[in-house]
């Protein structure tokens, strides 16, 4: 099979080095792509959401499939176009990524359905949203609607942050249309994780879940990211909480879907929050998670084009899909300032001074004019292991990643750091 894997960051460095390893792929395109998949596959000058262009290319060069890695072309009805144009696509159509690309559409389609989540209010004025907030106790929680890459959300821890937040997102417009409406949720208390379902619309079946770390630095201090490092499985994730999740959350949104004429195929990526085994949803995304994906990936040991086959030709129920048990650890590396403003083009070190059972997936990274590895963006960098324990796989990464390094770098210490309670 010849395919396309759409985008640029750390997930579709590990979509690709996966596909890689199927006997079904034969040539892999990338687009745009970045360092660490020109190694393994061929790297083409498309931005992900150039559809078009991209469309174009898939029909010269006879592309079997395409793999959507980012939200922006989903939000933008890339998979109804390659559908209209008979060319097999694994993503959700447009109307189906509303789930991640509108939060005021993904809240009300969990209260129509009663799919157990924080207690919110949307706004579209900006008076009434600050009325509403005076009358609030911290901490609050305020989303911008649209697609904001990991920075629309402020927990904020008083009225004034939150104040300042919807003054950020509503009035000086710093995320551009996707403040156009906001939401002002309740906090939830409790553990995070991130789970995941493959889905054909019908059939639906679980992933193995993942804990993300947003803040960029130790102890959940600074301002959120698009995520500094993550660790599979979750260490309280159990098959009582496994058996609740999918039957009150993920097979329940995707019926919901269904129902609202939205069919969902590909993976739903449901972030919740579980206090006392009871969890609820704080957001979905319409794609694989990033960085989550660079641990979860590692533990898959059935075939991924299979799967995403079985997925486009609604035949999932077909497939057993089989997970490792062995624990998967990813530390982001990233540049000096992100998530604010950062220096690219830094030459990377290090890269090939690590042990052979680290994996490094690039994020923000791209090849300079004489071949050498330079960054490219805020998270530049995945670095991976796996291991019979947590702690061991967390232990091979730490003991590897400080033999990376580019000017500025930084990444969090503390990344799967548990105390199993």
């Amino acid at each position: 099979m010849k395919i396309l894997v759409i985008g640029g960051g750390g997930r579709e460095h590990a979509l690709t080095w996966k596909i890689v390893q199927s006997s079904k792929a034969k040539e892999i395109f990338v687009a745009p792509g970045n360092a660490g998949t020109a190694k393994i596959a061929q790297n083409i000058n498309f931005n992900a959401t150039d559809i078009d262009g991209l469309l174009k290319f898939a029909r010269t060069k006879n592309i079997d499939m395409v793999v959507v890695g980012p939200e922006g072309p989903l939000s933008q009805g890339i998979v109804d176009k390659f559908q209209a144009a008979s060319i097999p696509i694994f993503g959700p159509n447009k109307l189906a990524a509303e789930i991640e690309s509108s939060k005021v559409f993904s809240k009300n389609l969990m209260q129509k359905y009663g799919i157990p989540c924080a207690k919110s209010v949307s706004f579209s004025n900006y008076v009434e949203a600050k009325k509403y907030l005076e009358t609030q106790h911290p901490p609050v929680v305020i989303k911008a609607d649209g697609l904001a890459a990991g920075k629309g959300v402020v927990v904020a821890r008083t009225i004034d942050e939150a104040m300042a937040a919807l003054n950020d997102f509503m009035d000086k417009r710093t995320l551009g249309a996707a403040g156009n409406k906001i939401i002002v949720e309740e906090f939830l208390d409790g553990k995070e994780i991130s789970t995941f379902a493959f889905t054909d619309g019908n059939t639906i079946v679980p992933m193995v879940p993942a804990c993300d770390y947003k803040t960029v630095f130790e102890g959940g201090r600074g301002p959120n990211t698009g995520g500094m490092g993550s660790y599979s499985p979750s260490y309280f994730y159990t098959p009582a909480l496994a058996k609740t999740i999918q039957d009150t959350i993920m097979a329940p949104t995707v019926k919901a879907l269904d129902k609202e004429g939205r069919p969902y195929k590909s993976v739903l990526y449901g972030g919740l929050m579980v206090d006392n085994n009871q969890p609820k949803v704080l957001e979905f995304n319409a794609r694989f998670g990033d960085p989550e994906t660079e641990v979860i990936l590692p533990r898959l040991k059935t075939d991924l084009v299979e799967i995403m086959l079985a997925v486009i030709n609604n035949r999932l129920f077909d497939l057993k899909i089989e997970w490792s048990d062995n624990p998967c650890v990813g530390v982001v590396m990233a540049s000096g300032g992100y998530p604010g403003t950062y220096k690219t083009g830094l030459p990377i070190n290090g890269l090939n001074r690590l042990a052979n059972d680290i994996t490094v997936f690039h994020a923000g990274t791209k090849l300079d004019a004489s071949g050498k590895v330079v960054t490219s963006g805020g998270r530049v960098l995945v670095v991976t292991a796996s291991g019979k324990s947590i702690a061991e796989a967390r232990e091979k990464v730490y003991n590897n990643i400080s033999l990376i390094n580019f000017e500025g770098c930084h990444y969090r210490k503390d990344i799967a750091l548990i105390k199993e309670d």
